[in-house]
């Protein structure tokens, strides 16, 4: 599911491809491999961490100019070598068991929904299946069809294939040469800036320092690449040209600097990052979310599509769905626009209603969430056709698809755990509420003068938030010894603590649950005791006094509270009531500064704990399947 490097050059590509390796890392994997031609297919695989995987290669020197790499978030079959990529076909009479290659080698990601069904068959023609994968199937698939023609036999095989994939395959009997198809998962074409060398890869990170040069390939697309040379089919198998860009891609390879692990570093580079988003705006306008079209040309002025919309559907997984159930108060309660938050993975497999006066806005961190893109697809299929991206990553299939789009400026996010995407997304988000305000004439000059001196102060509230680390560092030390958590939110807050209760369970691995607060009598009241560690997103609103009634409910159960509690809102810390007080309340833009505690509080408890913060069990950064 991870990450996918492929290489044809005249000389040693092995380097290039585990260093491309590397610079995905930060997606987080469970096993890696590499498979080159030499004389033969080589290959070496570990579940261990890509520098073991190097360290192995050098051991028993592995060399070629022609290979393929892979690290791999497990689906079928368990965390093991013999599943793990590349995979090599294994013919009828082949000992699937021996240490020899078979003819055809290659790595995958995505899910062939059809696996079992092509394994029967290919083991009905004898074929010997060594891995529990669905990926296997596509390398006996080939050598199945390979006739002398690894171009023909790919092309051949992936009529055969239903789900989604991003593949790339070597031939034994074709020495420099690597065959690649993408359907649903995405895959790019390198083109090499030493001669005679290309590339593959799913990500343009994973080239970054060895060429700019970037084609990104199309639903349907098969394409060769040869020293020197290459070419690209369509899903009908016309020859096609597709755009070469040249694209800056930055390394994954960041420097920790004075932190333990990048999540800490990207929580502390929040104020830059909202600084970067914010960059240059000096007054809301709805050209701010002028986007470019799948076809490379510029996309609709926002302007008119801002103005024909009635209504706001948000479409996105995980920490990104959090930002939108926050947008979903600002869009209704500032710019008084209709708004529903679905989520992406569930959205198109439901009868809905469509509006084509509906503004599709999909959220994403890397642009490639494969539920989040299949979502906007079935939205589209339905006749929405006003769409919009809020993502980390501007040439992302989200954004190639989608007419408008805002690009934060995170940066790259290496911990799988999200927080500087987090609050970026939210600060895109409230740009976005303003201007779709504004177009429909529902934002005055003062108001908007207003919410633009408070996003400016972002940065430097941020800050003093981050101070607060001393304090959180406190809290978490009571955590560390807990196996479960309740967190509370009332209105524009409970994203927050939805978001902060996930945080938690991400990188610690306690059970974390996150309720609106006014829903604790109907039913997780039942939970709280002394063990129960219950924290609460106090903000001074129009809720404050309702919420204070909730924590009352706590505290007459014998719970014990862990209060975010603006400076004004009378909460004092008291037995079993644990108070850190926010620097100051900033209205509508609370969300932004209340997530960051939750944050650390994750951070500190699973430092505590000992578990691997930027790469927490079973989980991967970029989700590429279904």
């Amino acid at each position: 599911m991870c990450g996918i490097v492929g290489a044809v050059s005249g000389r040693n590509i092995v380097p290039v491809l585990v260093q491309g390796l590397q610079r995905l890392e930060y997606r987080g994997y469970d096993s890696c491999g590499v498979a080159v031609h030499a004389q033969g297919l080589q290959r070496a695989r570990t579940t261990s961490r890509v520098a073991d995987l190097l360290a192995q290669v050098r051991d028993d020197r592995i060399e070629g100019s022609t290979g393929i790499a892979h690290t791999r978030w497990a689906t079928h079959g368990a965390p093991a070598v013999h599943n793990a990529h590349p995979h090599f076909s294994h013919g009828p009479g082949a000992d699937a068991e021996s240490a020899r290659p078979g003819r055809v080698a290659i790595v995958h990601n995505g899910i062939i929904e059809n696996h079992e069904s092509l394994r029967a068959a290919l083991q009905a023609k004898g074929y010997v299946f060594a891995s529990q994968t669905d990926t296997e199937v596509i390398a006996h698939l080939i050598d199945s069809h390979y006739d002398g023609d690894l171009f023909e036999a790919v092309k051949t095989s992936v009529k055969q294939l239903h789900g989604a994939y991003a593949i790339a395959a070597i031939c034994r009997d074709e020495p420099q040469r690597v065959v690649g198809a993408r359907a649903g998962s995405p895959l790019i074409l390198g083109v090499g800036q030493e001669a005679g060398e290309n590339f593959l890869a799913s990500d343009a990170m994973a080239l970054a320092g060895v060429t700019d040069q970037i084609v990104y390939l199309e639903e349907g697309d098969v394409v060769d690449i040869q020293p020197g040379k290459y070419w690209i089919v369509d899903r009908a198998h016309k020859p096609v040209t597709r755009a070469v860009r040249t694209v800056q891609a930055h390394s994954g390879a960041a420097e920790l600097g004075p932190y333990r692990h990048y999540m800490q570093k990207e929580i502390f580079e929040q104020p830059r990052a909202i600084a970067d988003t914010l960059e240059g705006i000096e007054g809301i306008v709805p050209e701010l979310f002028d986007g470019v079209g799948v076809d490379g040309a510029p996309g609709a002025a926002a302007w008119r599509v801002f103005k024909e919309i009635d209504r706001v559907l948000i479409l996105a997984c995980g920490t990104s769905y959090y930002s939108g159930c926050t947008a979903k108060y600002w869009l209704e309660g500032i710019a008084q626009i209709p708004t529903q938050v679905e989520i992406a993975s569930e959205y198109r497999y439901r009868d809905s209603v469509p509006d084509p006066r509906t503004l599709v806005v999909t959220i994403s961190q890397s642009g490639e969430t494969a539920d989040t893109l299949a979502a906007l697809r079935h939205a589209r299929s339905l006749g929405m056709e006003q769409t919009l991206t809020i993502c980390n990553v501007a040439t992302s299939a989200m954004v190639r698809e989608c007419k408008l789009a805002y690009i934060t400026r995170a940066g790259v996010e290496i911990g799988v755990a999200s927080t500087k995407a987090f609050t970026t997304q939210l600060a895109g988000l409230f740009l976005l509420t303003l201007a779709l305000a504004q177009a429909k004439e529902r934002l005055s000059p003062g108001d908007e003068a207003r919410y633009l001196k408070e996003m400016r102060h972002l940065p430097v509230a941020l800050q003093s938030v981050l101070a607060l680390e001393p304090q959180i560092i406190s809290w978490s030390e009571d955590f560390a010894r807990k196996e479960n958590a309740l967190f509370l939110g009332r209105g524009l807050h409970y994203p927050i603590a939805l978001e902060g209760a996930l945080k938690l369970k991400e990188v610690t691995y306690i059970h974390a649950e996150a309720y609106a607060a006014g829903e604790l009598k109907h039913g997780p009241l039942a939970l709280v005791t002394s063990e129960m560690p219950v924290v609460t997103v106090a903000p001074n609103d129009a809720l404050l006094e309702k919420l204070k009634s909730n924590l009352q409910e706590v505290r007459a159960r014998g719970g014990v509270l862990y209060v975010l509690a603006d400076g004004d809102t009378r909460i004092e810390s008291s037995d079993g009531m644990h108070v850190i007080r926010m620097p100051e309340h900033y209205g509508a833009l609370s969300p932004l500064l209340h997530v960051v505690p939750l944050q650390l509080l994750a951070y500190h408890t699973a430092c505590a704990r000992g578990t691997d913060v930027d790469k927490p069990r079973n989980l991967a950064k970029s989700v590429t399947v279904e």
